[in-house]
């Protein structure tokens, strides 16, 4: 059940141009829950303390990442829906960083309602090498205040209002099985796609949900019965008992390494088992792409293999991982759309960021990409950690370089410079200059070829205000986009 018309319906062959569909299909989606902020922090551990058998760690680095309902809504926008984040935070540093992590992903966050004196749900652990070490939670042990649930449960009426879904992500804190569940069971219209994932699914009932996902435990605690042997199986044999206890149109049953298994019809999908012990959150991501994908158009098989798909991605890798459009196209055999958005853009300088890496950047049109623009951008590279390339628009490059300029559309001159080794990413642009996207991506170094002096840049201002350097890079002698060109154009009068 979806809300959209697209290209998408009536797909069955999962292929690498899904997952640009479902970016493309762009879908509302609402995401109610219980938001958690997750810290990995890592180092080396080499002796033992005197004062008790326990390592001492000597950490390195601190990564953070938003968790639980929160980690389904990035992994959503990661895929090109537009989000929207309704829950309960502290006005602390915790809920500080957790709320500018899903701002910097393109989330909207005017539902994630700060509460004053409240503790932010966090969960840091501690690794050493590839062995957690310790999990610290952190938690408010104090119920939240009625006229702050009241609140809650306003703000998820104003958000999912206009959605084309809705995932409830109730993982038994408490907040949401009161005036929230009461107030969207009360809706007399409500988002085309309803899906639950919670621990206890059984008071989301009333809301009549389209899908319902619950693990293998939940699973056997809906049936009464723990699943044992084939698990799959087991849910299956107790379809009619989990689909009461939930008052849901479909299940589709969640069993790690053994994949899924889809409730109304059996039908099932497959795992990619990892052995990585500090992947964390692939439930949030198959949660997130099945309702992308589901909402999107995909009728509900494809949209369950591409959440497998999404899910397998993410087990593999270190630590609350997000699994992307291009991600999912890679996966699944094709190639990434090279030129990232905005909202893609800067959710990978966040990440980047948080792991300790240099920003460098340049721009320009590379029209008919030569020896002087690989050689600068290999320079460009050497001066940090992650390369991005802002490449001019067509109306951006005609302006500049007058008619008959560019040769090559912006998208191909983008794919070209995505397949470098040196370039780590690259967007597009549409300003004369790239002084908008200095300002919020604030590069650590401002990289440019070429015949000049930071002087003769307008940016170059723009750049130091942000905290950046510019740089200029050695200027290749002979090689020029205009002269190739000219070389180009002139080819078949001297044949003559």
């Amino acid at each position: 059940m979806t809300g959209l018309t697209t290209p998408l319906e009536g797909v069955t062959q999962l292929t690498p141009d899904v997952p640009q569909l479902v970016r493309k299909a762009a879908p509302v989606v609402t995401v109610v829950g219980e938001a958690i902020l997750d810290g990995w922090w890592r180092g080396t551990s080499e002796r033992m303390t005197r004062e008790a058998p326990a390592p001492v760690v000597d950490l390195t680095v601190r990564e953070y990442s938003p968790g639980g309902a929160a980690n389904t809504a990035m992994n959503l926008a990661a895929l090109g829906a537009r989000v929207r984040m309704v829950g309960i935070v502290g006005r602390d540093s915790a809920g500080e960083r957790l709320r500018e992590i899903l701002e910097t992903a393109g989330v909207d966050v005017t539902g994630l309602l700060a509460v004053e004196g409240r503790r932010t749900t966090a969960k840091n652990r501690i690794v050493s090498g590839d062995q957690l070490l310790v999990r610290i939670d952190e938690a408010d042990e104090h119920p939240v205040a009625p006229a702050m649930l009241e609140a809650l449960a306003h703000a998820a009426l104003d958000a999912t209002r206009d959605s084309d879904a809705e995932v409830i992500c109730d993982y038994g804190a408490g907040t949401l099985t009161g005036p929230v569940l009461e107030a969207l069971a009360a809706r007399t219209e409500r988002p085309a796609l309803t899906v639950v994932d919670a621990h206890d699914a059984r008071p989301w009932a009333a809301l009549k949900p389209h899908l319902v996902t619950p693990n293998a435990a939940e699973a056997g605690a809906l049936a009464g019965r723990a699943l044992r042997g084939d698990r799959a199986a087991a849910a299956l044999a107790h379809r009619a008992q989990i689909l009461a206890a939930t008052g849901a149109e479909n299940v589709v049953v969640t069993l790690d390494a053994d994949g899924t298994v889809l409730l109304a019809d059996g039908h099932r999908t497959y795992a990619r088992p990892a052995t990585e012990k500090q992947a964390s959150g692939a439930g949030d991501t198959f949660v997130a792409a099945l309702v992308a994908g589901h909402s999107a158009g995909l009728p509900i098989h494809t949209a369950v293999e591409l959440a497998q798909a999404a899910a397998n991605v993410v087990v593999h890798r270190f630590g609350t991982s997000v699994c992307t459009t291009d991600d999912l196209v890679v996966h699944l055999g094709g190639r990434p759309v090279a030129a990232l958005d905005e909202h893609q853009l800067r959710a990978r300088v966040e990440a980047e960021r948080a792991a300790g890496k240099r920003i460098v950047l340049t721009n320009g049109c590379f029209d008919v990409l030569h020896l002087g623009h690989t050689t600068y951008l290999a320079q460009a590279k050497q001066l940090g950690d992650v390369l991005i390339v802002a490449v001019n628009s067509d109306e951006s490059a005609r302006r500049l370089k007058g008619e008959g300029r560019p040769i090559n559309p912006d998208h191909e001159r983008a794919g070209v410079l995505a397949s470098l080794s040196c370039v780590d990413y690259v967007t597009i642009f549409d300003t004369d200059t790239p002084i908008p996207l200095i300002e919020w991506l604030r590069p650590d170094i401002y990289a440019k070829g070429g015949d000049y002096s930071p002087e003769m840049l307008a940016e170059s201002d723009v750049v130091r205000a942000g905290g950046g350097e510019v740089r200029i890079l050695d200027y290749v002698a002979d090689h020029s986009t205009t002269a190739v060109v000219d070389r180009i154009r002139s080819a078949p009068e001297a044949a003559n």
